[in-house]
């Protein structure tokens, strides 16, 4: 299998619309009322699978490698569909998480199928679908490259214990990226971004979600069970910084442009798209802060209802083979769930290939990776109290 690296000027996150704190029926997602629950009984249809060779797959756009000479075709997906017979309908849908939860909700509410036998969202949406008994429990005696080839740092997050529901897809890492160049020194902890010379030129990142838990760190707290005591400490002190004129804005990946034009120096930052932006400006760095960093994934799943439950998960066992993930990595650039498929990187005959199994931010090395944590989701009953207190935090 070739493997080629592609570095896209517009990484898959440039592309995303952040929103703060789950508006989309966020009633429904973070209340789980009753009605909308749905038991394990009631979760599956019969499969066709057996019978009926094909699937429907949601994924979000640039997350999936693409031919030199065509964009249209996606080698991976092909040497799947060669190998197996099953036809893959690949849909570009999702892009935004509670724009795509608005989408299915209420299918999914409604005991109704969604039309799609896989989806791929951000794990703190995952948790939301997982506790309305929204998406099928895998059989992983279908999927034993899963069993044997999954991260360890990825096993059990708290929302799904086990992995039972979810599978990821790709993850990453919320850090700090900065210009070495224009700040001239290195960064090195979270409470840096509150010194004198940063001020006026941070950015934090906008949504809820995406934006809690690297500040809880800097504080020392351990994000696989921060407290509300801990959230509200965080969000003072960040009004005390924007009140001190210290934090230039919260952006959703429009970060991007702010540190590529220099408008600001520093910023919580997706590790993903600090690949792409250092192939144009190498003086951009990007750093898991000492007291830790936020590992994250976007997560493969099977909704309720689903006609070909089995072709769904033959296919995510595929992306596990480490041949397979090494090929989606070179592309994609994001942390690979696969970690044997960093040797399969390094054994490539092309250096650019090769040299990405020695990229930290694809695969992380045991420093970095001792530094790495899952958050805890934020809970139904925490969301709408803690959306409201960031949302005015961040001015939203």
């Amino acid at each position: 299998m070739a493997l080629r690296s592609k570095n896209s000027s517009l990484s898959r996150r440039s592309l995303l619309r952040t929103f703060s704190a789950g508006a989309v029926l966020g009633g429904i997602a973070g209340c789980g009322v009753p009605p909308a629950y749905v038991p394990p009984s009631e979760r599956a249809a019969a499969d066709l699978s057996a019978t009926d060779k094909r699937l429907t797959w949601a994924n979000w756009p640039l997350y999936i490698d693409t031919d030199d000479g065509d964009a249209t075709r996606r080698p991976t997906l092909e040497g799947f569909e060669k190998r197996t017979g099953i036809s893959v309908e690949y849909v570009e849908e999702i892009n935004d998480n509670d724009e795509f939860f608005g989408k299915i909700s209420p299918a999914l509410m409604n005991h109704q199928r969604t039309g799609r036998d896989l989806i791929v969202i951000s794990d703190w949406m995952c948790a939301r679908f997982v506790r309305l008994g929204w998406v099928q429990e895998m059989d992983r005696a279908r999927q034993p490259n899963v069993t044997k080839y999954l991260d360890p740092l990825l096993r059990s997050p708290a929302f799904d214990p086990g992995r039972k529901f979810t599978v990821p897809w790709q993850s990453g890492i919320t850090g700090i990226a900065y210009n070495r160049r224009r700040l001239g020194r290195e960064i090195h902890s979270v409470s840096e971004l509150w010194a004198n010379d940063l001020k006026g030129r941070v950015t934090l990142l906008s949504g809820l979600d995406e934006a809690f838990a690297l500040l809880m760190q800097g504080n020392g707290v351990d994000i696989t069970r921060w407290t509300a005591d801990d959230f509200h400490t965080v969000c003072d002190q960040v009004e005390e910084q924007v009140a001190k004129g210290q934090i230039r804005r919260f952006t959703g990946n429009d970060y991007i442009k702010d540190l590529s034009s220099g408008d600001v120096l520093a910023c919580q930052a997706y590790s993903g798209d600090v690949i792409q932006l250092q192939a144009d400006d190498p003086d951009i760095r990007f750093v898991v802060p000492e007291e830790g960093a936020e590992l994250w994934s976007e997560s493969l799943m099977v909704p309720n209802l689903a006609r070909h439950k089995a072709n769904a998960e033959r296919l995510i066992d595929y992306y596990y083979e480490p041949e397979v993930a090494a090929e989606l990595a070179a592309w994609v650039n994001y942390v690979c769930p696969v970690p044997a498929a960093q040797d399969v990187l390094a054994s490539a005959k092309d250096e650019e290939t090769a040299a990405l199994s020695e990229d930290p931010l694809i695969f992380p090395d045991r420093a970095m990776r001792e530094h790495l944590a899952i958050a805890r989701d934020i809970t139904s009953e925490e969301r709408v109290e803690f959306g409201k207190r960031w949302n005015a935090v961040a001015g939203l």
